[in-house]
């Protein structure tokens, strides 16, 4: 696992997007800052007197403007990328987690497919000996022909049962290889074990309260809440006129000129109502949305606790002795067959109860794991590891 989880920053595409956006994020932060550029004009041509008197000969005329900068429209704008940084940096982290989860659960589908298969060979196994057994009994005459057909039946089960069980594995193999693109071949090979289960599990309330503290996804929107509120700020200061100061110099035939211009435009057609109802109106969205993700954060949070206490009382209830109940059922039948005390049917029906057994401890197991995998995304208990 830890190997796996070391190709995430390198590899995955991902990471990679939101990385970019963070990267995107502190670019419009040099933006805002930026002043504008002054302009510079050049200009001539040639003077004809009229009148009497009058000069001829050629005229030059240079200017340079500059637009002046209001502070409180830069502060506006500042907030706006600050709040965009922070909202990608946010994002960043949620996307960090996501795919650490993701990689985490499909590593561990892995290993319950694999699991599942060494279950498939052990019963495919076990029903070709009892089918070899039975079929050496009808040849002799010790068992009627019909349990031949059945055992014959159930081998081919088992033997398709096991072939599916390869099919997931390589399906459950292909799905992580999918996150990391070149990095993994399409041939490999997974070592690994469930780790151990929590102690205990904090109150629902107290993890309600930290996730919705604490959970990346819900800091994001509320970032994007400032931002679209700093927008609705820039766009009302930007109603005010920004000034353009102009200086320069004209030459004609026999007079010198230096002029120094304040341009100022007059808010007289437009007065921004329109972007100001568009910002206004994103600010709305923004917190429509983050109101509407923390519901769906904390549906989430429910779902998953509730599925871990479901998975955690199963494992318990396997161990405690069921798993072991099933196992010596499956004995006894078998003993009994041998004995000629019950027929193949009761001994297959064994049989096929302690293989539901075992396959419904393995489920509840890596339920219980996927389920955790889901509480500490929420709850984002990796970020420390960021």
């Amino acid at each position: 696992m830890a190997q796996v989880l070391s190709l995430l920053e390198t590899y995955n595409p991902s990471l990679a997007n939101a990385k970019a956006r963070q990267d995107s994020a502190q670019a419009a932060l040099v933006t805002s800052r930026a002043y504008p550029n002054p302009e510079l004009e050049v200009g001539g041509g040639s003077s004809t007197g009229i009148g009497q008197g009058a000069l001829n000969g050629p005229n030059e005329q240079i200017f340079i403007s500059q637009a002046l900068d209001l502070p409180f429209v830069r502060e506006a704008r500042r907030k706006v990328a600050e709040a965009g940084i922070t909202s990608a940096d946010e994002a960043n982290r949620h996307v960090w987690l996501t795919v650490r989860s993701q990689v985490r659960l499909a590593f561990y589908e892995i290993l319950r497919r694999q699991a599942e298969l060494q279950i498939s060979k052990d019963n495919e196994q076990l029903l070709t000996q009892i089918r070899d057994r039975i079929k050496l009994k009808v040849e002799v005459g010790e068992a009627p022909r019909y349990e031949q057909v059945k055992s014959e039946a159930e081998a081919l089960n088992a033997q398709k049962l096991r072939e599916s069980a390869e099919t997931r594995v390589d399906d459950a193999k292909s799905a992580l290889r999918m996150m990391f693109g070149p990095a993994l071949p399409h041939q490999y090979e997974t070592e690994g074990d469930l780790p151990a289960p929590l102690t205990s599990l904090p109150p629902l309330e107290n993890l309600r309260d930290e996730v919705l503290n604490k959970q990346p996804i819900l800091q994001q929107f509320r970032a994007e809440i400032e931002k679209a509120s700093a927008r609705v700020k820039l766009e009302q200061n930007l109603r005010y006129p920004q000034p353009t100061l102009k200086a320069g110099a004209e030459r004609d035939p026999g007079l010198e000129q230096w002029r120094i211009n304040i341009i100022v435009p007059l808010p007289l057609w437009n007065q921004r109502q329109g972007p100001i109802g568009e910002a206004e109106a994103e600010l709305r969205q923004a917190e429509a949305l983050a109101s509407q993700q923390e519901f769906s954060v904390i549906r989430e949070l429910e779902n998953a606790y509730n599925r871990y206490r479901i998975a955690q009382r199963q494992v318990e209830t396997f161990d405690a002795g069921l798993l072991k109940q099933a196992e010596t059922v499956l004995k006894v039948a078998e003993s009994a067959y041998r004995l000629g005390e019950r027929g193949i049917i009761d001994y297959l029906d064994a049989q096929r109860t302690y293989r539901s057994v075992r396959s419904d401890y393995l489920n509840a197991r890596f339920d219980r794991q996927a389920a955790l995998i889901d509480l500490d995304r929420l709850r984002a208990t990796d970020l420390e590891n960021l």
